[in-house]
């Protein structure tokens, strides 16, 4: 019997250099992307005269088209045997959209390339993870995970920091800052053409349905509890919108409300790798139990803040809990589905957490409406201790 992996020896060493331009990918399409995100409802309502309410119900159909086309490039990819191409129209789809947002002089250009852009987000999501898994050696796939998303939410607190720094460069020429998005996302396109290489398909791997009756009875009772467990937790977890409502709400200068994203950002991406690197030697439940207490911990504070200094403590907190959690989800899906329905495995784990998110947003809105900011955070709170009672009750994997 051939000898167990050292983790120690593991974490010593390098990464594939796949994975490193798989998060220079993530990082340059994420400040294109934030660029113009950070600037886009402001120029719809304010210089196109496009009604807030078209503004929701677009980004409600943006967000429903990328959620349901995560689990088709999933199973695409399984039955092609290739993630690559599919991750490579998806990034290229994103870069298309960006021009469209620079030359838009009324609504059409803008739902067009608004759509576009999440069609991409959709078409690359599983594939890329599903990428991540099959380039990374499995001793390292919770640091591989980790490292892709720290650079990717590097790119998204840079991407609104150049959009202001250049807004007041450029006098709040809003098309200015939209033409030079383009640029990093071209650039992403690029590096993932010649700074990826996909390992090769499985000789003799015959082709078949991912999404069969057969195939799906494949994924283990693992994989399924793990999509549970990471439902739960999105539940727990709602939109970082509310973030920014709540430093509105506090008093928060308008134009320093950003800002409390790109702290959130910030710990998140300092938090990702090193606990990517964490989940490689350590219990994943127990990992994933400290990051809902320091979750419910976010919402207490959140929910009691009543100035700055609190508010900062808890987005802090909440970036901590996201660099805890999020790439070890991906590195727990990537250990229970089997290695040729990754995709198919990645894009029903998406969409899952993605109907999660969606609800619970909803609920949070509802109750921040009807009884108070506060009270949206305790019921957070409340959703993370249930969160932990599921996965105290799940078997552990490792």
């Amino acid at each position: 019997m051939p000898p167990e992996p050292d983790p120690r020896a593991a974490a010593r060493r390098k990464l594939p250099a796949g994975i490193w331009a798989l998060g220079f990918v993530s990082l340059l399409m994420d400040i294109s992307s934030e660029m113009i995100h950070a600037l886009l409802p402001l120029f719809m309502v304010g210089t196109l005269g496009i009604s807030v309410a078209l503004v929701g119900l677009l980004e409600g159909l943006a967000e429903a088209t990328a959620l349901m086309l995560k689990v088709f490039s999933g199973a695409i990819s399984d039955w092609f045997g290739r993630r690559k191409p599919l991750a490579v129209l998806g990034y290229g789809l994103g870069a298309l959209s960006k021009p469209l947002f620079a030359l838009a002089s009324g609504p059409g250009l803008i739902v067009t390339g608004r759509l576009l852009d999440r069609v991409g987000k959709g078409i690359r999501g599983a594939p890329r993870d599903a990428l991540v898994a099959d380039i990374a050696p499995p001793e390292q796939r919770g640091a591989a995970f980790g490292l892709r998303q720290s650079l990717d939410t590097v790119g998204a607190f840079i991407g609104p920091l150049l959009a202001v720094g250049l807004m007041l460069l450029w006098a709040n020429d809003y098309r200015a800052v939209f033409a030079v998005a383009v640029v990093p996302a071209v650039l992403s396109v690029l590096v993932l053409i010649w700074g990826v290489k996909e390992p090769p398909r499985p000789a003799g791997a015959a082709r078949t349905n991912p999404i069969s009756r057969a195939n799906l009875r494949r994924l283990p009772r693992a994989y399924w509890a793990v999509v549970g467990v990471g439902a739960v937790f999105t539940l727990a977890r709602f939109s970082e919108a509310f973030l920014v409502l709540r430093a509105q709400q506090l008093g928060v200068a308008v134009a320093l409300v950003p800002l409390v994203m790109v702290a959130m950002n910030g710990v998140y991406s300092l938090c990702a790798y090193p606990f990517g690197r964490l989940s490689d030697r350590v219990s994943h439940r127990a990992l994933l139990l400290g990051g809902m207490a320091v979750l419910i911990a976010a919402d207490v504070v959140l929910a009691l803040a009543t100035h700055w200094g609190g508010l900062l403590w808890g987005v802090a907190l909440w970036g901590v809990h996201m660099g805890m959690t999020q790439g070890l989800l991906a590195t727990m899906v990537a250990h229970t589905a089997p290695a040729d329905l990754r995709g198919t495995g990645f894009g029903m784990f998406n969409l899952v957490s993605g109907v999660a998110l969606l609800a619970a947003s909803v609920v949070a809105g509802l109750l921040w409406e009807y009884a108070g900011p506060a009270w949206t955070f305790a019921a957070g709170a409340l959703f993370s201790l249930l969160a932990m009672l599921a996965l105290l009750g799940r078997r552990e994997q490792r």
